[in-house]
């Protein structure tokens, strides 16, 4: 039992360092991904190991790390649960009128098109974005049309498909491709009834993983261009899509500070978003991030509509700066400015062999 012990430590202690090194490979960064799992599994094996620790000395060595890991790990997750506490900000005169967002990964190869369709039509959001919606996702939408007269269709059968729709007013609507020709994101400014003006953009980069990209590069270039992007924009500024990447991972992280926004979950929740069959590996890899003149009301999580991801649903108002809202405003560090660059840099230089139509 002790040894058993000891080797369960110590793959939970790898597990958890993993992410700490930095390289870009799928090993490294998909053990981010995982740590709502990591901290049960070592909760659970500390405190078995716990009762045998007088038999070997070794456990005292893995039960001292496992602890601070188990305390880093508390202290990363607790901010995305709503005991953490965020500002609460009266609504002023000059708030826009609230504003729904929906944004799902519909899974290219679903085929239960009804289910989103039948969403939209029960929700109504002013605006909903799909990613990996290839020519039949495009054909089943278009009943849709008549209510979102506006819309960016970016048809691709190579799982990075995107489609976006809004009722709302577009003064420009634009498709980026910032690190290869085949990965699209949407933006939008937009411009709400009462005259209150954002720029939307819509991502969804490729997952580093043994199934698909090998790394991370084209990833994290294709997010921090993004938020180069946005940074000095005047106008207030929503992200959202699927990161395919989490909140708390350091390319998150960097995101965050280089755009200046705010990470939405922070005091809300996990709302974990994949996968939809099993719930105890689901991660939140569909994530939110707005400029502090936005202020989010609501962000949920809707039922299954046949993908391996839930659709993401929000409401928010645009109002004017406010202190607290500026306080969570997050910047970069001394030498981080450097490591966004050369991240852009190996993105854009990064070529995969792994995306084709089908």
């Amino acid at each position: 039992m002790v040894t058993t012990l000891i080797i369960l430590s110590a793959l939970l202690i790898l597990i958890s360092v993993l992410p700490f090194i930095q390289n870009q490979h799928w090993i490294f960064r998909v053990a981010e991904f995982i740590k709502l799992q990591l901290l049960p599994l070592q909760i659970i094996v500390f405190i078995i190991a716990f009762f045998y620790i007088k038999e070997n000395s070794v456990l005292w060595f893995f039960q001292g790390v496992q602890l601070v890991l188990i305390g880093y790990h508390i202290y990363i997750l607790m901010r995305y649960t709503k005991f953490w506490k965020t500002p609460i900000i009266k609504q002023t005169e000059k708030a826009s009128d609230k504003i729904k967002i929906i944004s799902c990964n519909i899974y290219q190869f679903n085929k239960e098109y009804n289910r989103f369709v039948d969403l939209i039509n029960k929700e109504q959001p002013d605006i909903f974005l799909t990613m990996e919606s290839n020519s039949n996702w495009e054909q089943a939408m278009r009943v849709l049309e008549e209510k979102y007269p506006n819309y960016e269709k970016v048809t691709l059968e190579n799982t990075y498909g995107m489609h976006f729709y809004t009722k709302l007013k577009v003064n420009c609507l634009q498709t980026h491709y910032f690190v290869a020709d085949d990965l699209p994101s949407i933006e939008a400014e937009l411009e709400t009834r009462d005259g209150h003006r954002f720029i939307f953009f819509g991502a969804h980069p490729p997952p580093p993983s043994p199934t698909e990209e090998e790394n991370s590069k084209e990833r994290d270039g294709d997010l921090l261009c993004i938020a180069k992007k946005v940074r000095d924009y005047k106008l207030p500024v929503l992200v959202t899509g699927d990161f395919n990447n989490v909140a708390w991972a350091k390319s998150s992280i960097l995101f965050k500070k280089k755009s200046r926004l705010i990470d939405a979950r922070i005091g809300r929740g996990i709302l974990a978003t994949f996968h939809t069959k099993y719930w105890f590996f689901r991660v939140p890899l569909d994530l939110l991030f707005h400029s502090p003149d936005i202020f989010i009301d609501k962000l949920f999580i809707y039922p299954s509509i046949g993908s391996d991801h839930f659709p993401i649903g929000c409401t928010f108002h645009i109002d004017k700066h406010s202190d607290e809202q500026e306080d969570l405003v997050k910047h970069l560090e001394k030498g981080e400015m450097q490591e966004v660059n050369e991240l852009i840099k190996e993105g854009k230089k990064e070529e995969s062999d792994n995306r084709e139509d089908v």
